[in-house]
């Protein structure tokens, strides 16, 4: 498929798609006109950088992943896992940090209603 059917099918822009070719976070092969041809895996593999963008991974550590799960050998697997668990340990405490934020708001929500409901009744009577 060309990149304007990549781009549908992954809902990713033109830009980011040659973004993630020029990062090496995505491979095309050529057609003798030098457009881009990708093949469904492609469509994976854009949604997985995606993911990983969005979970604040730069597009650097991203590449340090990529090599392993393309080209695999020793030396890219031992330094793809590293990577892969440093990124893990940050998701982790994202997420921690996360989860503690949304019970501390969670806190002020039920006491700003008990407020209101507070301030309903006695306007009422």
């Amino acid at each position: 498929m060309r990149i304007g059917e990549l781009a549908i099918r992954t809902g990713a822009s033109r830009r980011s798609l040659r973004y993630y070719e020029e990062q090496g976070l995505l491979a095309s092969t050529r057609s003798p006109s030098g457009q881009r041809h990708y093949d469904d895996d492609h469509v994976q593999r854009v949604a997985l950088i995606q993911t990983f963008l969005a979970a604040g991974m730069s597009s650097r550590t991203i590449a340090q992943m990529v090599p392993c799960m393309t080209e695999p050998t020793m030396d890219r697997a031992r330094k793809a896992l590293t990577a892969m668990d440093q990124e893990r340990t940050r998701l982790s405490f994202t997420i921690d940090s996360l989860t503690a934020a949304r019970e501390a708001l969670d806190g002020l929500i039920d006491v700003n209603r008990n407020y209101l409901a507070n301030a309903d009744d006695a306007a009422r009577r």
